[in-house]
């Protein structure tokens, strides 16, 4: 193994691979359960002095529930390790919040942490799109999905049942129901999809960037427009201006503040200076002329 998550158990170290989820799942079912007075004495040390080597001991101890717990979520088509991972999350939080003079036992209180995570995990991955939300849709999703393992399509006096046994009404149960039965539509289908995917994909209702006519009629308007205004506005300047940003914008091979220097007898500071009044004038000129096509 690359790695392995190491603890010490009964004096002493004892490694968990991980990376390999057959070799990981064989460690831990290989730690003895703690007994109950050990736990105890654990769940104190940790409580009241942070012992971290306890906390280590108790985690070490209990994943081999965790894992016998996310066994029973592999119906949700998510890789079992990562079931497992979130599983350790939750016990390591109930671990945290274990408080031994209750008179519980451990596994007992940490049952809820493990399916919670776990449960958040799966909500957060099953589709791309979540299908439950609030307190009521993540109850009823987890009940309605068992229960339709065993009875399919739920008939009206089942949905009024599974309604009344989880406190919330009929609609939502149809509405879950619906949501269960639906699947991810792909925005770009693959190549081999049928027609009826690829017509239903949500790309092909996305207009076309050509399609309003009186767009493209007010886009060659605004086109013609700026380029009347750019002839005219260049036609304002003075020659020597006119000439520099011709030389230095319009000709394909553009000509350096230098060669313009050499040529009008001047410093390459003063050609760039030119260019930047004959640009500011041109700038001027274009934007009185837009304002005045949109008015």
């Amino acid at each position: 193994m690359s790695s392995a998550l190491v603890a010490r158990h009964d004096g002493m170290m004892l490694a968990v691979p991980v990376g390999n989820l057959d070799a990981y799942i064989n460690a831990v079912s290989s730690v003895p359960v703690l007994s109950a007075e050990d736990e105890t004495e654990l769940a104190w040390r940790f409580r009241r002095d942070n012992d971290l080597d306890a906390a280590r001991q108790l985690v070490l101890s209990h994943l081999r529930f965790v894992v016998h717990i996310a066994r029973g979520y592999n119906g949700y088509g998510l890789p079992l390790g990562d079931l497992v991972q979130e599983g350790n999350i939750g016990l390591m939080k109930a671990v945290k919040r274990f408080d031994p003079s209750v008179g519980v036992r451990l596994v007992s209180f940490a049952v809820h942490w493990i399916r919670a995570e776990i449960h958040e995990f799966v909500l957060r991955n099953w589709r791309l799109v979540k299908v439950a939300t609030t307190k009521a849709q993540r109850k009823l999703f987890f009940n309605l999905r068992k229960a339709k393992q065993r009875l399919g399509w739920l008939s009206a006096e089942e949905t009024r049942a599974v309604a009344e046994d989880l406190g919330v009404t009929p609609a939502e149960v149809n509405e879950m129901e619906q949501r269960l039965a639906a699947r991810d539509m792909a925005l770009d289908p693959a190549p081999d999809a049928d027609d009826e995917e690829r017509i239903g994909s949500p790309a092909h209702f996305l207009p076309a960037p050509d399609a309003d006519p009186a767009e493209l009629v007010a886009r060659d308007d605004w086109e013609d427009n700026a380029t009347e205004a750019l002839g005219a506005a260049l036609a304002d300047l003075d020659e020597r201006g006119r000439a520099i940003l011709q030389r230095r914008w319009l000709s394909e091979q553009k000509a350096t503040l230098q060669e313009l220097a050499a040529e009008y007898g001047v410093s390459a500071e003063r050609i760039r200076q030119l260019e930047a009044a004959a640009m500011k004038k041109l700038r001027a000129a274009l934007a009185g002329s837009s304002a005045a096509w949109s008015a």
